[in-house]
């Protein structure tokens, strides 16, 4: 397996934004030019944006924050149990395959997934250092059936977070998704391993757009939106520190006492909207949710609820 200790190497040097010479780098590395190049190809692969000028050396194209354990926990104001984790496949899937070691709260940030997933098993677009990519472990000794309208909650908490931060209005999209001017800032995946009638283990999952450019369209298939620069570990130390305090309230009261927050935050409550449910189309006034976490869709004076399964809400204006 290829280690990533001297690509890794090379973007704590390049993330000062400023051009550094292969001569320079090749020094430091104590290898080729060639070699460098090699690292250097690495980078763009992991979806880094860097220019090569001949005679000056690379650059990238803005500099990185780079996630830093002890920034976060300066932030946090104590130990966050945040993990920093710079190259993993998927942080749900890293926290999934190590649940036994894990506490409530425990989490872990990345700065590049290789094998991102979002909702149904969709592939992430996820590049290096542009975006947030963080999950989460909960346990819910309720059983799995406790964590109905868990999406939800994770969902205006991170809304409120990424307000709080940015001063933009963000808003959430039922059931898992966060939007910023009608277009997709961030996804939320939440995931469960556990028996009926046994504690539910939970990973919940969020990926943020940050600063993210040139997304593959093949991958990144709506409208998106941006966060824009914020400090990272500030954002992670944040998000770790409400997700734990809005989740234990959760866990306690169930999703009732969330439902004005989700009416305040609803991105299309009031609005025209069609359920897509397989080759079906739903047409309807967005009403919120109830409280078990149901959409809640008007027609002709008359409100229905659906929830779970197939179901994608779009706009119908």
């Amino acid at each position: 397996m290829r280690s990533n200790q001297n690509p890794l190497k090379l973007i704590n040097i390049l993330a000062d934004g400023q051009f550094h010479s292969g001569e320079e780098l090749a020094n430091q590395f104590g290898i080729t030019r060639a070699g460098i190049n090699k690292y250097i190809k690495v980078l763009r692969d992991w979806g880094i944006t860097l220019s090569s000028v001949q005679g000056k050396g690379y650059c990238l194209a803005s500099p990185i924050d780079l996630l830093d354990k002890v920034k976060i926990d300066e932030n946090y104001g104590e130990d966050s149990h945040v993990e920093v984790l710079p190259i993993i496949d998927s942080t749900n899937q890293y926290l999934l395959n190590n649940i036994e070691k894990l506490q409530t709260g425990d989490s872990c940030v990345a700065e590049f997934q290789s094998k991102a997933r979002g909702r149904r098993g969709r592939q992430w677009f996820a590049p290096f250092g542009s975006n947030l990519y963080f999950s989460m472990y909960w346990r819910l000794d309720q059983g799995i059936a406790a964590a109905m309208g868990l999406s939800l909650v994770v969902g205006i908490v991170m809304a409120d977070t990424l307000r709080e931060i940015s001063g933009q209005d963000i808003k959430v999209k039922w059931p898992n998704d966060l939007y910023l001017d009608d277009q997709k800032l961030a996804g939320i995946l939440v995931e469960l391993a556990g028996k009926t009638g046994d504690c539910a283990h939970v990973v919940i999952g969020v990926g943020v757009n940050l600063m993210m450019t040139n997304p593959d369209p093949n991958i990144v298939n709506q409208k998106w939106a941006n966060l824009g620069k914020v400090d990272r570990n500030l954002l992670v130390a944040k998000v770790a520190k409400n997700l734990k305090t809005k989740l234990r309230d959760f866990e306690q009261h169930g999703l009732t006492p969330f439902l004005n927050d989700w009416q305040r935050l609803d991105n299309f409550v009031n609005r025209p909207v069609k359920l897509l449910i397989g080759d079906n189309v739903i047409r309807g006034v967005a009403k919120g949710i109830n409280e078990q976490g149901a959409l809640l869709l008007e027609q002709n004076g008359e409100t229905k609820a659906f929830i779970g399964g197939e179901i994608s809400l779009r706009s119908d204006e």
